[in-house]
C-alpha cells in the first residue's frame, strides 16, 4: 500500500533558526531521504517552495479565481511530502516517527485504482 506523508513545520520557527541548525537538520533529512530510498521504501517525494510562493485557483458559486498566495492562513505549512510504500498503516507511522525534522507529519493512504 501506498501512503502520503505530508511534512509541516512553523515558517517563523525555521526562519528563525541558527544556519548551523539548519545544517544539521537538512543533513539529518538526507540521511533519512537515503535510508529510505535505498531500501525501496521511499517511492518519491520532493521538498515544497514556501507558502509565499504559492498561487491559489479557487473554484467558488461558479467563478475562477486565481490568487497569489497560499489557499489558507496558517501558522505551520507544508514543506514537502514523500510517497511511502508498506505493507500497513503502521509501518507508515513508524517512518513518520522517524522524520527528523520535528514539526508533524499527516500520513494518508493514497486511493489505489485498478
Amino acid at each position: 500500500m501506498r501512503y502520503l506523508l505530508l511534512f509541516a513545520g512553523d515558517q517563523v520557527a525555521f526562519n528563525a533558526m541558527q544556519p548551523a541548525d539548519a545544517q544539521t537538520m537538512y543533513s539529518e533529512i538526507g540521511h533519512w531521504w537515503s535510508k529510505h530510498s535505498d531500501a525501496g521504501t521511499l517511492v518519491s517525494g520532493e521538498q515544497l517552495e514556501p507558502p509565499k510562493t504559492a498561487t491559489t485557483v479557487r473554484h467558488q458559486d461558479g467563478d475562477i479565481y486565481v490568487v497569489d498566495g497560499p489557499f489558507i492562513e496558517a501558522k505551520e505549512h507544508i514543506g514537502g511530502f514523500a510517497i511511502v510504500e508498506v505493507a500497513t498503516l503502521d509501518e507508515a507511522l513508524d517512518l513518520a516517527r522517524t522524520w527528523p525534522a520535528g514539526g508533524s507529519v499527516e500520513v494518508r493512504r493514497v486511493v489505489e485504482r485498478g
